[in-house]
């Protein structure tokens, strides 16, 4: 009987499984523990899968897309493309206030409010709420004062916009931490390995 070996996580097993507790409060949910989410699993997912592409994560990509992919399937969505269309959201994303002049910020205003408008079709909101959580990610006050402003539109009451606000700050926070470690590993093995160290 060949034996396979078990690869050792270089984080440790209880780092990792509080890890894995922290994706199930963020993404999924844990029954009688997480706090209720405002943001519908397909939402998140969405969200998850474009802050993977901004952190250019292959990992988190392939697994936030099969994700999304079994979500869409199971609520009989329409077709579009959908990753053709998260390509372009990163992409306008990378756009920051500081980095153009006030005509151009102006301009990518104005076509950036047309793009989202096209996605509002498809899923409302969707833009708007990666648009902030890249906004959290690196700290742009003007992209996430210009996605509140939208975000206070889509959810009218209070308790509806702090929702949203939270579920896509969490996923800021999970996700920045996975990319790194999903990103890192494999340097961190090769550096190891060249030791003679094999986690």
């Amino acid at each position: 009987m060949a034996v396979q070996a078990v690869r050792e996580s270089i984080q440790g097993h209880p780092f990792n499984d509080v890890l894995n507790e922290l994706h199930a409060h963020t993404l999924t949910g844990v029954p009688g523990e997480s706090d209720p989410f405002t943001l519908s699993e397909l939402e998140r997912e969405y969200i998850a899968y474009a802050l993977a592409i901004y952190y250019q994560c292959d990992h988190c990509q392939k697994y936030h897309g099969r994700v999304v992919d079994r979500l869409r399937e199971l609520s009989g969505a329409s077709h579009w493309d959908w990753r053709a269309e998260f390509v372009r959201i990163s992409l306008f994303l990378r756009t920051s206030r500081f980095n153009v002049s006030q005509l151009e910020w102006d301009g990518w205003i104005d076509s950036w409010r047309r793009f989202a408008g096209r996605l509002h079709a498809r899923q409302p909101g969707l833009a708007c709420c990666i648009a902030y959580a890249v906004g959290i990610a690196r700290a742009d006050e003007h992209l996430m004062d210009l996605s509140f402003e939208s975000l206070g539109r889509l959810y009218a009451t209070d308790e509806n916009l702090l929702g949203a606000i939270r579920d896509i700050d969490r996923l800021v926070v999970f996700m920045k931490a996975a990319t790194s470690k999903n990103r890192t590993d494999p340097i961190v093995r090769r550096q190891l390995s060249a030791r003679g160290i094999r986690v």
